[in-house]
């Protein structure tokens, strides 16, 4: 039979086969895009037992809410990926599609009515599971060598402003040094260092490798997202500090 839904905004259920048991409590939500061509085409496929792939809920272009797995399973929503040094993501967070054609189709708008769709599902599921703001995440925050979604077109700032997620007015462009690939030392083991604390999965080697720039890339695209360049420029180091500053809980702090 089919299960019932945990959201009262759920419309439709569409379960999918694609499920594990949890091995962790609920503590995040990880946002994507579908990056498909249609609605029906990214159900089909999150529903097909031979893709592997599933979320929890998919919210379609106006607004309404599918849900595909339970909230109690784990779904095979994020892959490979690692936050605050848990590789598990899919066991701790629950997934959200939004219908979104992605980069592909030239990241497009997300209507309005979507995006308050989003936001009373997030609200429902941080008050439910009691989710920190700063765990409500992108794709490419946790997986940022793989994913590039919901992009850095999603209005993050309209979903803070009606209190989903963790963010800080972003400093602006130019002014102070920047960093990119092929620096090294101190200041880019610090930047490192930073990014570290807030969540990303990074070491801090002193050398600004390619997988520095795909993190730098990955923050830019979430929080300073007015240029993604992969180039830890001032804009994007005070915007980092200013996060860690705000981060809910005991963050520590930066000299």
């Amino acid at each position: 039979m089919p299960f019932q839904p945990d959201s009262p905004l759920v419309v439709a259920l569409r379960p999918s086969p694609n499920v594990t048991a949890r091995t962790l409590p609920v503590d995040m939500i990880v946002l994507h895009y579908t990056g498909m061509d249609s609605a029906q085409a990214a159900i089909d496929l999150l529903a097909d037992p031979t893709s592997k792939v599933s979320s929890h809920y998919v919210v379609l272009e106006d607004g309404s809410v599918v849900q595909m797995v339970p909230e109690a399973l784990r779904a095979h929503h994020a892959g490979v990926s690692v936050w605050e040094g848990e590789s598990d993501t899919n066991s701790r967070s629950i997934g959200i599609e939004i219908v979104n054609g992605g980069h592909s189709a030239g990241l497009p708008d997300f209507p309005a009515v979507q995006i308050d769709g989003v936001i009373a599902l997030c609200r429902d599921l941080a008050a439910r599971h009691a989710i920190r703001p700063d765990r409500v995440l992108a794709h490419s925050d946790v997986a940022p060598a793989r994913k590039e979604d919901p992009g850095e077109r999603f209005p993050w700032a309209e979903l803070h402003g009606a209190g989903i997620g963790h963010l800080v007015p972003a400093a602006p462009l130019g002014g102070g040094g920047f960093l990119m690939q092929g620096d090294s030392g101190p200041p880019v083991a610090a930047l490192q260092a930073m990014l570290a604390l807030y969540g990303y999965g990074i070491a801090v080697t002193g050398d600004y490798d390619e997988m520095t720039r795909i993190v730098v890339t990955a923050f830019q695209r979430h929080f300073r997202p007015a240029r993604v360049d992969g180039v830890a420029d001032g804009s994007t180091v005070r915007t980092l500090r200013d996060l860690i500053a705000a981060k809910p809980g005991d963050a520590p702090e930066i000299a």
